[in-house]
């Protein structure tokens, strides 16, 4: 009996534990095997006892359950391993037929992909995905196109005088930087102020914000580089805002050093409100000319929606005067809405302050927007308009009524 015994404990250190080491069950398996020894252990009158049982079928219990956990997380890896190979085939299939789907495609966007829950959410996402896609390439077309502009410059600079040229043209950008400082630095002290409204976030969508805060770019180099720049608050700038992050992406390091007027305040606590004028196209007041004693305010918003009277209703809420341009005035507007992008309206006021003509300063509005400008005014325009319908149901009136009589004789002759 005790060979037995002896036995029995070597076929369990052999078989037993080496297998729950492989597998990661040794630290479960290891109280059962000391039971299992020192049931061995006890009295040979007992061997069969139910305690021996017990601990047997606890062990078999955890063996089991071992390997039943091991093997669903296989078969739900290959699962999964499975439907993404299926999706990626799927996928292939669809660029292949010609549909707008990504040529490269991550297992993130693969899994983000299958869980869309319709069919035309899953064209979408594909189809941003492959817009992404695009617009990097395009990217990085258009840098390895500069770059081998500039080792084609560099090149001719080499062989040629060039390098004076450079030198020289180096020379004057900085003469020019430093004299468009000068006239920003004195715009600060002396000029007119401008303010953005920057309180439109949650209006837009991150795509807009980015959207907005490079209209707001070109409008500041834009006034920096006029003769007479306006002195640029941005208003409503709150700390850690989307507006403030595109800031930071679009200027880096240079963000600090704008000569520029930010602040988180609303421009009521900063001026005056008989002065301020918020420029909207829904107002129903139409501007006539350009004040220079008043301050104006743009709404650092663009929505692709068009939503209609969002600035115009702030205003009243703060109880300030609006005002809108006089486009049907001097324009032969074609349709759409009278919506500008914000560096179009630096254009028209900087050409406003500067000289006063409205010609000049509406040449900014796209062309696609109007057939020309107005020769003569537009009261004068109407009158004519309703001339020429007058004129036109008079005759008419007159035809109808010839008709009339010539049927009339017709019916009498024949009676």
């Amino acid at each position: 009996m005790q060979s037995a015994n002896v036995l029995l404990k070597k076929i369990v250190r052999s078989s037993v534990l080496p297998f729950a080491a492989q597998h990661g069950m040794k630290k479960d398996l290891f109280p059962l095997s000391r039971t299992l020894s020192l049931s061995l252990c006890l009295k040979q009158d007992n061997s069969s006892g139910p305690s021996e049982k017990l601990d047997l079928d606890a062990w078999k219990k955890v063996m089991k359950s071992g390997l039943q956990e091991e093997v669903s997380e296989t078969v739900s890896e290959h699962k999964e391993l499975s439907t993404l190979a299926a999706a990626r085939e799927i996928l292939e299939m669809w660029r292949l037929a010609g549909r707008s789907v990504p040529e490269n495609i991550s297992e993130e966007q693969l899994k983000t992909f299958m869980e869309c829950p319709s069919k035309s959410a899953k064209k979408k996402y594909l189809k941003y995905l492959h817009l992404k896609e695009l617009y990097k390439k395009n990217d990085k077309r258009k840098m390895d196109e500069k770059r081998e502009r500039k080792q084609e410059a560099q090149k001719q600079a080499s062989e040629t005088d060039e390098t004076k040229r450079s030198s020289l043209v180096c020379l004057w950008a900085n003469a020019m930087d430093k004299a468009y400082s000068w006239r920003a630095a004195q715009a600060m002290i002396f000029g007119q102020p401008l303010v953005f409204d920057m309180s439109y976030e949650k209006d837009m969508s991150v795509r807009e914000v980015a959207n907005t805060v490079r209209q707001i770019v070109l409008s500041e180099g834009c006034n920096r580089r006029s003769v007479d720049p306006f002195h640029v608050h941005f208003c409503n700038l709150k700390d850690d805002s989307l507006y403030q992050k595109e800031f930071i992406k679009h200027y880096r390091e240079a963000w600090g050093k704008l000569l520029i007027t930010v602040t988180d305040q609303c421009y009521t606590d900063i001026f005056p409100k008989d002065k301020l004028v918020y420029l909207t196209a829904d107002s129903p007041k139409v501007m006539k000319t350009f004040d220079h004693n008043k301050i104006y305010i743009v709404g650092s918003m663009v929505d692709k929606s068009i939503k209609t009277g969002v600035s115009l209703a702030r205003a009243k809420r703060l109880g300030l005067e609006t005002a809108a341009l006089p486009l049907e005035k001097y324009l032969l507007w074609n349709s759409g809405a009278k919506n500008l992008t914000l560096d179009q309206m630096m254009h028209i006021l900087l050409t406003l302050k500067d000289t006063g003509d409205w010609k000049k300063a509406l040449e900014f509005v796209p062309k696609r927007k109007y057939c020309g400008f107005v020769s003569k005014p537009v009261h004068e325009l109407k009158k004519t308009l309703n001339l020429i319908n007058t004129l036109k149901l008079g005759k008419r009136q007159e035809e109808a009524r010839r008709q009339f009589a010539k049927n009339y004789s017709k019916k009498l002759t024949q009676k």
